[in-house]
């Protein structure tokens, strides 16, 4: 027994790699997990002291376990058998489908990312490119939401950097869960956007079982109280007017809420306004060919950004203008299905968007591209900013948030420097005069104020030019 024996040199290293393996996976392994979990608890402790809404422990759980939370629900289950009767195939194949379909759809939420990372760089775009404004129609009745209510914040959707001014703006309410199409599933921003916490949907190809497992993700990330962020047009606006919206995520939110038992749902309208749409080209040209699908070229975005880089690096770049966010009145869910019984979901985003278009900030190059409009598109100066003095009066009287420093006739000075600096316009002097082709682009940023002239009168705000300015 206690004699030497002969091993091959081989057999010998498999044996010490396999015991290492072992005492790796039972011993090091987990505490080192158990160290981490540790020091990432007690940062989201610290974290959730100055957050007015706290990170929920739901969003902080491993993927691993929210994708089994999530995949064993009694509502997925019978989801998966019923998709197992229609479809003809075994219940062990129609579940790992479900499996699949889970794991595509749960994020791997990072707060050292979100928080450490993701912030700072929001921050420093945002302000790098735009002169960033922050306003809000209701005050008081924002900071009065419940603390135990799940928020989900309404925006509409103008350009690809709502993720990014938005995401920098919300961090000192809570981490926000986005709702991400299939463009973003590109590496390396796959991983990244997985980290921030947003969940990738299927807006084409899904099918029931999918989409069952979707809205049971939606609806309990909801119950759980994590803050939501969604856009209900469903896509970009393409002819810079707040459009209607589509109801999918907002359905699954109702249909998963118990007006008389749990917490309450409150709904949170954000609308978004730029001096400078970036896709903007990009997005008329789809409106006017009457398609949704225009596809991201690495090659255009990469030229883009090494030439604002370049410029930042000679110091000779110009901000695109004044970037602006409003909130508007909330909605809670509870008030309104008391106030509105056996009203549908059609009707509660009817209502939200029209307080999202009540919420629409007047920018300088909004309001000198609808004066020119109004105008026809040939006036001097003078006429230009009498025209935007009288959009001025009736917006005023509409209760609209003015984003701009000053006279209408300056705001107007600085609108026209944007146009021009782009060919949208020609100044010969005192006259100004639309360039030949660029008509769409003009409509195109004079929507968001002619649009907001028939909106509903909004909330009456208490100081328009009191505002916070974040970019300062």
């Amino acid at each position: 027994m206690f004699q030497p024996i002969e091993l091959p040199l081989w057999s010998l290293i498999l044996v010490l790699a396999f015991a290492a393996v072992t005492f790796a996976s039972h011993f090091l392994f987990p505490s080192v997990r158990w160290f981490f979990r540790r020091r990432m608890e007690r940062a989201v402790a610290r974290l959730n002291e100055r957050l007015e809404r706290p990170i929920e422990p739901f969003r902080i759980m491993r993927r691993q376990d929210q994708v089994t939370r999530l995949i064993y629900d009694a509502q997925v289950m019978e989801a998966v058998r019923a998709y197992a009767d229609d479809e003809g195939v075994p219940p062990n194949v129609a579940f790992e489908k479900a499996r699949s379909y889970a794991r595509e759809i749960v994020p791997g939420f990072s707060t050292a990312t979100y928080f450490g990372f993701a912030i700072k760089l929001a921050q420093r775009i945002s302000q790098g490119l735009y002169h960033v404004r922050l306003g809000g129609a209701d005050q008081p009745a924002l900071a009065q939401i419940d603390r135990r209510a799940a928020v989900v914040f309404v925006m509409n959707h103008r350009s690809n950097m709502d993720y990014v001014l938005i995401t920098w703006l919300a961090s000192k309410h809570s981490a926000l869960s986005y709702a991400v199409g299939e463009w973003a599933r590109v590496w390396p921003l796959k991983a990244l956007i997985r980290a921030m916490g947003a969940y990738f949907i299927r807006r084409r190809y899904s099918n029931p079982l999918y989409r069952a497992i979707l809205a049971r993700y939606v609806q309990m990330s909801v119950e759980q109280g994590t803050t939501q962020a969604i856009f209900p047009e469903g896509g970009l606006s393409l002819n810079g007017a707040v459009g209607n919206a589509r109801i999918g995520l907002l359905h699954y939110i109702v249909r998963g809420f118990n007006p008389n038992a749990g917490q309450d749902v409150v709904f949170v309208p954000v609308a978004l306004n730029y001096d400078r749409v970036l896709e903007d080209r990009v997005l008329i040209t789809a409106g006017m060919q009457g398609i949704r699908r225009f596809p991201i070229r690495a090659k255009v975005v990469l030229g883009f950004t090494l030439r604002i880089l370049w410029q930042k690096l000679r110091k000779r770049f110009t901000p695109f203008g004044v970037a602006a966010v409003c909130y508007g009145a909330p909605l809670s869910l509870r008030a309104y299905f008391k106030d509105h019984p056996g009203v549908g979901t059609e009707a509660l985003a009817a209502e939200l968007m029209e307080r999202i278009r009540a919420a629409v900030p007047i920018l300088p190059l909004p309001l000198a591209a609808a004066a020119l409009v109004r105008q026809e598109g040939l006036c001097t100066r003078d006429q230009l900013a009498e025209e935007a003095a009288r959009l001025c009066d009736a917006l005023e009287a509409r209760r609209a948030w003015r984003h701009f420093d000053g006279t209408p006739r300056e705001a107007v000075e600085a609108g026209l420097a944007g146009l021009a600096l782009r060919g949208i316009v020609t100044l010969k002097g005192d006259r100004v005069q639309i360039s030949p082709g660029e008509e769409g682009v003009l409509g195109y940023y004079a929507a968001s104020v002619l649009q907001r002239l028939s909106a509903p009168q909004g909330v009456a705000p208490q100081d328009h030019m009191q505002l916070d300015k974040p970019g300062a």
